[in-house]
């Protein structure tokens, strides 16, 4: 206990190395610095949390790069989670782009962290949640996630921001794997990068068309999505870019208080039942077992002398039995 109370004041006093540290830990997934989140936790709420998603390849990166300066130059702390898609077989992240950053790593008021997401029960949410609560007990005025986005952890930053950011590109086919993975639902801001390439005006009103058509529910609540056009390598657009998103930040302290709080709501329900559900499963598996009974119950399942749905409840009322003794 004693070196989480430590831990949680060097964060609290800004420390950037007790910071990396704390990350590096919930990157690896140690359950134990779960009471120095704890502490750490009754000191956030402060920050303005923003989400960056679109397809390899769409210039997330550059783009993250050009927002985090505009921040700095308007005397904002920034923080900065890149989560990256882990390999199931190396466990290794795909970490290259970072480099792009690279010439914030020298200004102490941005804090830039690779994440890999090494496939952990609860995916990008649960252990993105909990670097954004070290992010923001160490005063950081802005947070920015930036998602690779390959499959569901390009939805699932909707549960982690406060303004989410769908970055394409010309020319991908995006407009249609938008609707597929339901980004034109979580998307409050959607950028065109590479603006000066052929066909960006045509992406730009295949976007506005689907928003027309799928973001009832955001108009309903004050907001319309804008779509902006920019060339981030060439730092064309990004102020209209940034003007977007203080735009929708201001929506949200205004106009957009209900819906500030149903994110919060969401954020909050996210990570208390990640948690819950992580620590039930660990737990559980101890009372019943551990990894030997798990092999024993996929085996018999593999070989259709049980089935997960018979299963599943056998193991928990195995897990309320033994609880109740």
């Amino acid at each position: 206990m004693g070196n989480n109370n430590v831990l949680a004041q060097k964060v609290l006093t800004g420390d950037v190395r007790a910071a990396a540290k704390l990350i590096r830990r919930i990157d690896d997934g140690d359950r134990e610095i779960l009471p120095t989140l704890a502490q750490l936790y009754s000191h956030t709420g402060n920050a303005y949390i923003i989400g960056f998603t679109g397809s390899p390849g769409v210039g997330k990166s550059t783009l993250v790069d050009r927002i985090v300066t505009k921040f700095r130059e308007d005397a904002k702390t920034v923080g900065v989670l890149a989560i990256d898609p882990t390999s199931p077989f190396s466990g290794g992240a795909i970490l290259g782009d970072r480099i792009r950053m690279q010439r914030h790593f020298l200004d102490e008021g941005v804090f830039i962290r690779s994440m890999a997401t090494r496939g952990n029960f609860g995916g990008l949410t649960r252990s993105t949640a909990d670097a954004i609560v070290v992010l923001d007990a160490m005063g950081k005025d802005v947070i920015i996630v930036e998602t690779v986005g390959v499959g569901q952890d390009e939805v699932d930053i909707v549960n982690s921001a406060h303004t989410t950011i769908v970055v394409t590109v010309p020319g991908m086919g995006d407009d249609i794997q938008a609707i597929k993975a339901g980004l034109m639902e979580i998307g409050d801001l959607f950028v065109v990068n590479k603006a000066d390439r052929e066909g960006a005006g045509k992406t730009v009103r295949d976007i506005l068309f689907m928003l027309q058509m799928n973001d009832e529910r955001k108009r309903l609540e004050g907001w319309e999505a804008a779509v902006v056009e920019c060339v981030a390598t060439e730092k064309i657009g990004v102020d209209k870019v940034y003007s977007a998103i203080l735009d929708h930040k201001m929506y949200l302290g205004d106009r957009g208080k209900l819906r500030l709080e149903k994110i919060e709501r969401s954020r909050v329900l996210t990570q208390f039942m990640d948690l819950f559900k992580e620590g039930l499963l660990e737990r559980g598996l101890k009372k019943i077992g551990g990894q030997e009974t798990l092999d024993k119950v996929v085996s018999d399942i593999m070989s259709r002398d049980n089935d997960p749905y018979r299963a599943s409840s056998e193991f928990l009322d195995a897990v309320i039995s033994s609880g109740s003794r």
